[in-house]
C-alpha cells in the first residue's frame, strides 16, 4: 500500500508463457498488494506459468475476447478486490515493471489521477527497437489526435498505464471496443471527463517474444484511433452523443 491506498497490478495476458515470469519477478511487491492475471484463451502454457509463480488471482476467458475485452475483465476484477490504484502492465516484458513505483506514487499523492509510461519521451522507442514504420505511424497519429481533441500528449499508444479508482469508476469503459482501439477510447473518455494525465519516460523493448500487431491490424487500429478522435470532438461541440461519454451505470 501507499498512504493506505491498495495497489493492484493487472496483467492482460495472451500467449505470455515465455515472458510472464520475468515480468512478474520485477514487480515491486513492497508497494504492490495484489496481481491479477486475465488470460484471453491463450494457446500456450500461460496459466500453468502463472500458477507456478504464485499469482493468486487468475482468470481465464473461455473464448478470446480481444485486447479490450481482456482489459475490461482486468479493471472489473481489480475494483472488486478493492483497488485504489490500478496499474496495467503487459506481461510480455516490453515495458519495465521498475516504473511502477513512480507511476503509483504520482496517483497516491494525488498529483495526477492517470499516469502513462511514454516510449516517445526521451527517444526510447527507436533505441528499444521499435520498427521505423511503427514509430512514424505513432507520431502521425499522436499529432493528429492532439490537434483534433485539443490535448498535448507525447503518445496515445502506450500499453503501460496507471489509474486511480475514481477514474475507473467514472468512465464507461464497458462501452468501448473489445479490440486494440479500446486504449484510445479510454484516453478519450478520461480527457472528456476532465481528468488530467501525466506521462513519464519509459524505455521499451522489441524482441521476438514481445507482442505486436501486423501492418494490416495496425492500419485498422489507426483508422479506429482517428475515428475516436473525431467522435470526441463532435461530442464536445454537441453534434453527437456517443455512448462512450455517457455516465457509467
Amino acid at each position: 500500500m501507499i498512504k493506505n491506498k491498495k495497489v493492484i497490478v493487472v496483467l492482460p495476458a495472451y500467449n505470455a508463457e515465455r515472458t510472464l515470469e520475468k515480468t512478474y519477478n520485477e514487480i515491486p511487491f513492497d508497494i504492490v498488494d495484489d496481481v491479477v492475471l486475465v488470460d484471453d484463451c491463450s494457446k500456450d502454457n500461460t496459466i500453468e506459468v502463472a500458477k507456478k509463480i504464485g499469482i493468486k488471482h487468475i482468470i481465464q476467458h473461455d473464448r478470446n475476447k480481444g485486447y479490450g475485452g481482456n482489459q475490461k475483465t482486468c479493471y472489473d476484477t481489480a475494483l472488486q478486490l478493492g483497488a485504489d490504484i490500478v496499474i496495467m502492465l503487459h506481461p510480455d516484458y516490453q515495458y519495465t515493471p521498475k516504473l511502477i513505483h513512480s507511476m503509483a506514487y504520482l496517483i497516491a499523492n494525488e498529483v495526477y489521477p492517470v499516469v502513462l509510461g511514454s516510449r516517445i519521451l526521451g527517444g526510447g522507442a527507436l533505441k528499444g527497437g521499435m520498427p521505423l514504420y511503427k514509430y512514424i505511424f505513432n507520431r502521425f497519429l499522436t499529432l493528429s489526435q492532439n490537434l483534433i481533441i485539443w490535448q498535448k500528449l507525447s503518445e496515445y499508444h502506450t500499453g503501460y498505464r496507471a489509474f486511480s479508482r475514481k477514474v475507473l469508476e467514472t468512465i464507461n469503459y464497458h462501452a468501448n471496443s473489445d479490440d486494440f482501439v479500446f486504449d484510445n477510447q479510454m484516453l478519450s473518455q478520461i480527457f472528456y471527463a476532465g481528468f488530467e494525465i501525466a506521462e513519464i519516460t519509459c524505455p521499451t523493448k522489441y524482441f521476438p517474444e514481445a507482442s505486436s500487431i501486423n501492418f494490416k491490424r495496425s492500419l485498422k487500429y489507426g483508422l479506429g484511433v482517428l475515428k475516436t478522435s473525431f467522435i470526441h470532438r463532435l461530442n464536445k461541440i454537441g453534434l453527437l452523443h456517443s455512448e462512450l461519454y455517457k455516465p457509467k451505470k
